[in-house]
């Protein structure tokens, strides 16, 4: 029996952790031991989050000048650290920084940055350059490589409608709106025969793919319960739905997820205020959820929004802008703040100037975490140093 098949043989009688000898932890801490498959969860902020009311220069006097209706408090600002803070609605990332499980990476965008939301959307998920039009997604193009055959739930996404990240040749992932519910009549025998038509065909494949993802979701989910208390809201629900598959062994390699509502051109302050508590709440429930079982090292979680807002505020919000923070969360990141402060007396068109692109952190996700090499689907960014 090789060792992958000896770990996901092991995870399956521990719910997920697997029990050591008290003597093997010797050979270094629980925290840096990784047991069990690893899997990626991302969480996209739709909208245009305001990185720069979300991860706050607080310390610096432009940010007040340049945002004289919305700009958060310094008195009010939470988890303090060479000049940035976090939004006070986000007590618990700041936390969870404090921890060392949370890593920050500012000033995250790319070359030549596109403003319209569907745009910009679609570069993050492709892994475009900003001319560059691709009908498959990143994840997707990594799962058709990684996976030697059809698995229908090695991507999952919580959501109504598909997400072109996961798009590939391949039906490799399902998209689930509601997993207690995603129960598919199997009718196994129209689904096997093909016929001379290959659209047909492949619509068939699409719809046994579905069929056999149902099941394993169902498995998943009688091995597994909810041990705490999530947020009675989409996200929060969404997260609980994937610690539950998570706990129950689906082994899914990408869990997405999104949440809705940060294009603030008006009301800023307290649209992003509930936002962000929402975010917050969800996201803490999840990561909570996942270290009381010992499962927060195979997971790393990452939240992302298309595109920042611009630095100087419209009266009473903000327009689209460029650059923005990333977070990180688990995988036994190093817990750091990855980048320079925003400069703010150096703007592009009143925008801030991208320093991280977005695709040197997918190239060390897949290159650390899932071990793959992210040239082989045209992510040839330099993986970023220092995440893990």
């Amino acid at each position: 029996m090789n060792r992958r098949n000896f770990l996901t043989l092991t995870g399956t009688f521990t719910g997920g952790a697997l029990l050591l000898p008290d003597f093997l932890h010797a050979f270094g801490s629980q925290r840096s031991l990784v047991i069990g498959e690893p899997c990626l969860v991302f969480i996209q902020l739709n909208g245009g989050n305001d990185g720069l009311n979300t991860y706050i220069p607080y310390d610096n006097p432009l940010y007040y000048e340049l945002r004289t209706k919305i700009a958060i408090s310094k008195d009010n600002v939470i988890g303090k650290n060479k000049g940035m803070a976090f939004h006070p609605a986000l007590k618990n990332f700041a936390d969870m920084q404090q921890n060392g499980d949370l890593s920050i990476l500012q000033n995250v965008g790319y070359p030549e940055p596109n403003r319209s939301h569907f745009r910009s959307q679609e570069i993050w998920q492709t892994a475009s350059n900003s001319n560059q039009y691709l009908s498959e997604g990143w994840l997707g193009r990594y799962l058709d490589l990684q996976c030697k055959e059809h698995q229908p739930t090695a991507g999952v996404n919580l959501d109504s409608i598909d997400n072109l990240a996961l798009k590939g040749n391949e039906p490799n992932f399902v998209t689930v709106k509601d997993p207690n519910r995603f129960k598919i009549r199997n009718d196994k025998d129209d689904m096997i025969k093909l016929s001379d038509n290959p659209q047909l065909d492949f619509v068939r494949k699409i719809a046994n793919s579905v069929t056999e993802g149902s099941e394993e979701i169902q498995h998943a989910l009688a091995k597994s319960t909810s041990e705490m208390s999530y947020p009675k809201t989409n996200l929060g629900k969404n997260l609980e739905w994937i610690a539950r598959l998570i706990k129950g062994n689906l082994n899914s390699k990408i869990y997405y997820t999104s949440q809705n509502g940060y294009d603030t051109h008006d009301n800023q302050l307290g649209i992003h205020q509930r936002n962000l508590e929402e975010l917050n709440d969800a996201v803490f429930s999840f990561y909570s959820d996942l270290k009381k079982v010992d499962l927060l090292q195979n997971v790393t979680v990452v939240v992302f929004s298309e595109f920042g807002r611009r630095v100087k505020d419209n009266g009473n919000g903000t327009d689209h802008g460029t650059a923005a923070p990333m977070f990180i969360i688990g995988g036994n990141n190093k817990g750091k703040i990855i980048g320079n402060n925003p400069n703010l007396s150096d703007l592009d068109q009143g925008d801030l100037k991208y320093e991280i692109d977005f695709r040197s952190i997918y190239g060390r996700l897949l290159q650390q975490k899932m071990n793959f090499n992210p040239q082989t689907i045209g992510i040839n960014s330099k993986p970023i140093d220092g995440l893990f």
